[in-house]
């Protein structure tokens, strides 16, 4: 009987927690916001050497005053320039459907920062370097095309980038890297010395995603396949207790985070499974652990950005799935 009871109260309390979401939600859609997709990398296509003092007076955030026009007016010429912008404008010839994503990852932002100030949104390329694929600041937001032409294209393949990198170099995942770059953004963590404190740092920027893209799922926004993270969800519980018997939580070698933190094929236990998991495990762990301090305590979102990680891990109660 009892058994019975907790059921209908987990099935009730859930049932209003998914009302209580669809509530804001639908609060969210409803928020104005006015912004275009200006195109840099369609603009300087079309350019010819006389359009230059136009573009500069256009974009004058991407001209920097120590380069001479001479070397614009190169890269106007360049084949290697002109062959990635003729790639990027294939694919990218409409834009609508990330436009529509981008539309509501700005409806969120402002809903859970009523502050926030819609950036000016510009597309560029910047020859594949993909750890600027975007920028943000204030007041622009720069998204690099060509580091989203899918994960198979020679340009990658070509140019030697890990497959574990390149599966993410998609249209999907562009609002999912703005949505990192704001976090980045937002959190504050005072403590980024243990291993247990990066897991709850990207923990935070993680479940900033589920607050702000809820349109995209789990695996997107962590960058698994879906297969990747079915292992992550699996595993969990073996996960945990490996990093509480080799005493890992407070640990500070710095190897700590390539085994378990940064982007990698795979994650670093020393076991056999290594090949078989996915990297950036310690963020997946962190994930749930901040997810579990937000459920237990109620903290808004922006709250739990600025706390410290022993807080969020002490209060959290974490306790990994079986």
């Amino acid at each position: 009987m009892k058994v019975r009871i907790y059921i209908i109260l987990c099935l009730a309390f859930t049932f209003m927690a998914c009302e209580e979401e669809s509530k804001v939600e639908a609060a969210i859609a409803n928020i104005e916001v006015d912004f275009k997709v200006e195109r840099f990398d369609t603009d300087f296509f079309k350019a010819k050497a006389e359009d230059l003092p136009q573009l500069k007076t256009d974009y004058p955030f991407l001209f920097s005053k120590r380069i001479p026009d001479s070397v614009w007016v190169d890269q106007l010429n360049d084949t290697l320039h002109d062959e990635i912008l003729t790639e990027v404008n294939d694919k990218y010839a409409n834009f609508d459907k990330t436009t529509s994503e981008l539309l509501s990852l700005f409806q969120h932002l402002k809903y859970y920062d009523p502050v926030f100030s819609v950036p000016r949104v510009v597309t560029l390329t910047n020859y594949v370097q993909y750890r600027d694929k975007v920028v943000v600041t204030d007041t622009i937001a720069l998204i690099a095309l060509d580091n989203y032409l899918g994960e198979d294209h020679r340009f990658y393949r070509d140019g030697n980038i890990p497959v574990y990198l390149s599966k993410n170099f998609k249209q999907e995942q562009i609002v999912v890297d703005l949505a990192e770059a704001y976090a980045e953004k937002y959190t504050f963590q005072q403590q980024r010395r243990f291993l247990l404190d990066e897991m709850i740092y990207y923990g935070k920027l993680l479940y900033f995603k589920d607050k702000m893209i809820p349109f995209k799922s789990d695996a997107e926004k962590i960058g698994y396949t879906n297969d990747q993270l079915r292992w992550a969800e699996a595993n969990e519980s073996p996960m945990w207790s490996y990093f509480i018997e080799k005493e890992l939580l407070y640990n500070t070698d710095n190897k700590l985070l390539s085994r378990f933190i940064t982007d990698a094929p795979f994650s670093k236990f020393y076991l056999e499974l290594d090949n078989e998991s996915p990297g950036q495990v310690g963020q997946y762990i962190g994930w749930q652990i901040v997810k579990a301090y937000a459920d237990a305590t109620g903290e808004n979102l922006m709250t739990i950005l600025q706390k410290e990680p022993e807080e969020i891990f002490t209060k959290s109660k974490f306790k990994p799935k079986k």
